[in-house]
């Protein structure tokens, strides 16, 4: 398959995630859709880099700091976001390079068992991150386990089938209170709206929720305790590649490879590009504003 039909695909399987927009993701920025990052010269071991994402605020920011840095060392990168299935198949088969967009073991731990002898795993990029239902601190309540009427029994969910909408469908079954209660899903974009919206106005809201994710620093939020481990333990952001990419393209490999940040860096971008800056332009002043970490990244690659 063309990466053209990948692109199509993507668009058409949804991104009805248009998120921020996922985060586990932010679809609130359209700009960084489909954004393509061209160098002003070719790569010393060849050119193009194609480079694939779910289209969460986590991974629109990670995948545009790592496609400038590529792009800084010469190299011609396409950013194109998929959806999640979509963007595992496509590093399996090959039809792109790599992706620093894997929420493991939890969140993408079904694709991670479909395609994860198909690519080649350079390890976390990103620790610490996490899952679960999210409240305003002003609601009181502090355990999934103590739900009852709140927020009209509705979770306001994400993108259907990401890993968090489907451990809150899984928290349904397993919460013996939340019988009668529902996972309505949309799209980051639209959750992170009515966040906002139900802050302004005080009122109960329940969300779908991960971290890192501007909202954190935005608002004043929790995590719900989970006592029946629904929702995992800690997970981790993972950068995959394809089959062949250290003989083919050693530097990009190497750049992947050294890929590694904290959530404070991540969150950095992330509120640049939720204040209104373009995702290409808020990577760009970030890896101008980081040397030295950038440094650390292409050690060995320039």
């Amino acid at each position: 398959m063309s990466l053209f039909n990948w692109k199509r695909l993507g668009a058409v399987a949804g991104l009805s995630l248009s998120l921020f927009a996922a985060g586990c993701g932010s679809g609130e920025d359209s700009s960084g859709s489909g954004n393509s990052q061209e160098g002003d010269s070719t790569g010393a071991d060849g050119g193009k880099v194609e480079l694939v994402y779910v289209e969460w605020d986590t991974e629109i920011a990670s995948t545009h700091v790592v496609g400038k840095v590529l792009e800084d060392l010469g190299y011609d990168v396409e950013l194109t976001p998929l959806d999640n299935a979509v963007m595992w198949e496509a590093v399996a088969t090959g039809e792109a390079d790599g992706m620093v967009a894997a929420w493991l073991p939890g969140t993408h731990g079904a694709q991670m068992e479909q395609y994860g002898d198909q690519v080649v795993d350079l390890g976390p990029n990103l620790e610490g991150a996490k899952i679960g239902l999210v409240v305003p601190t002003y609601m009181d309540v502090n355990s999934i386990a103590d739900l009852s009427e709140e927020a009209g029994q509705v979770i306001t969910g994400i993108e259907p089938g990401a890993g968090v909408v489907a451990a809150s469908e899984r928290a349904l079954d397993e919460y013996e209170n939340l019988d009668g209660w529902v996972v309505e899903t949309s799209s980051s974009g639209a959750m992170a709206t009515a966040l906002g919206q139900a802050i302004q106005n005080e009122e109960e809201i329940i969300v779908t929720g991960w971290s890192p994710h501007w909202k954190f620093q935005k608002y004043d939020l929790k995590y719900l305790e989970d006592p029946n481990g629904t929702f995992g333990d800690e997970e981790y952001i993972g950068t995959m590649v394809r089959e062949g990419l250290e003989e083919d393209m050693p530097e990009v490999y190497k750049v992947l490879d050294n890929f590694y940040w904290d959530t404070a860096d991540m969150e950095e971008v992330m509120l640049a590009i939720q204040d209104g800056a373009d995702p290409a332009d808020a990577a760009a002043e970030w890896v101008e504003a980081n040397p030295d970490l950038v440094a650390e990244w292409t050690e060995g690659a320039e």
